[in-house]
């Protein structure tokens, strides 16, 4: 049995993509006794109410853990917490680091001097692999989790805010807290409302011209909220794991978007260097008319996909007996997702629903 069965949970970020994907873990297979939804967006936690039908396990407290006040309250009689909020890279805050500071660095402060103050059990915060290091000689070895961050090689001030949310991690470790890094790598899944890059690309195609060759570990959706239990239940105090399901290239990828669509990938390839090119002149411009969350094409982006890092999770298989699934079938779920949300026009059913209702027809 989880230690998180029957327990109070508070999760930090509970409306995001992730936060909703842990959520929904949690509810379906761990039977806590409540499960406090944080978060500064009002709105976000309607949308999280009507997800979950008022599932009378959830609790709603409105909040910014850049609020340490609010924090305090929220963590009376809390027994765990996951702390998942965050600034992301599609935010705004891209261009403004000292926002990814104030958020994803003092925020995670104030998230671990309230856990220790309320006599939390134990923390389990979500890092990022962008904020792992990697070998420069050659980028494609495998990453683990003992290779160091370099903040010189940082292809965003959210990576390096990242790796400083760790840090604090790390000094609540030393000062006692029972505190675990569970690291994610590129999410694909439902609940992505947002949506992320890689979803603005699945709702956009068929439409997008070009695209740069490359890669990166990928994660399901489903198989991270996982791996944030495994963590919680077994992980050893002051370690960080790494949840991947599989590394693909983006060809692999388009041909995954393409057969869930019905549309052609981009008919042009650009070479990574014409691309990056590209990224760094329009990136000026794109910035200041076009809206964060839309911006597919940037220097940090294609950077990433150059490199095309590869994740060792063997800690994670070995400790915690982690089991990833395949990335296929999260692309077919956010793909479904995306399509009921009503973010791809004129969208054909998800492959197999349309089998589903013509079999339950026939019946």
């Amino acid at each position: 049995m989880s230690i998180l069965t029957g327990s109070d949970i508070l999760v930090t970020g509970g409306t995001g993509s992730f936060g909703k994907a842990f959520i929904k873990n949690a509810l379906e297979t761990l039977d806590p006794r409540r499960i406090i939804v944080f978060s500064r967006d009002e709105l976000k936690q309607w949308e999280v109410r009507q997800m979950f039908n008022d599932d009378p396990r959830l609790r709603w407290f409105i909040g910014d853990i850049r609020d340490r006040d609010r924090l305090n309250r929220a963590m009376h009689g809390v027994d765990y917490v996951v702390h998942a909020a965050a600034l992301k890279q599609v935010d705004t805050a891209e261009y403004n680091p000292w926002e990814f500071v104030k958020t994803n660095v003092i925020g995670s402060q104030n998230v671990i001097e309230a856990t220790i103050d309320a006599g939390v059990k134990k923390v389990v915060a979500s890092g990022s692999f962008s904020a792992v290091g990697y070998d420069p000689d050659d980028p494609t070895r495998p990453s683990n989790e003992s290779m160091p961050f370099d903040p010189f090689r940082s292809p965003t001030p959210y990576s390096t805010a990242k790796a400083a949310m760790e840090q604090q991690c790390w000094h609540a470790a030393a000062r006692g807290l029972d505190v675990v890094v569970a690291v994610s790598c590129a999410i694909i899944g439902p609940n992505d409302f947002l949506p992320s890059r890689l979803g603005g690309v699945m709702c956009s195609f068929g439409k997008i011209p070009f695209y740069v060759p490359g890669g990166f570990p990928f994660v399901a959706a489903r198989d991270v909220a996982e791996g944030h239990v495994l963590a919680m239940n077994k992980g050893r105090s002051g370690e960080r794991y790494i949840f991947a399901s599989e590394y693909h290239t983006m060809d692999e990828i388009l041909g995954m978007f393409e057969e869930v669509t019905g549309k052609k990938r981009p008919p042009l390839q650009l070479s990574p260097a014409a691309m990056s090119a590209i990224a760094h002149l329009i990136d000026p411009f794109v910035t200041r008319w076009v809206p964060p969350e839309r911006q597919r094409l940037t220097p940090a982006a294609v950077h990433i996909l150059r490199l095309e890092r590869r994740a060792d999770i063997s800690k994670a298989r070995t400790e915690l007996g982690y089991e990833p699934t395949t990335i296929a079938a999260a692309v077919r779920e956010a793909y479904a997702f995306y399509v009921e949300r009503g973010m791809i026009r004129g969208a054909r059913r998800p492959a197999g629903e349309a089998a589903a209702q013509q079999h339950a027809g026939a019946e």
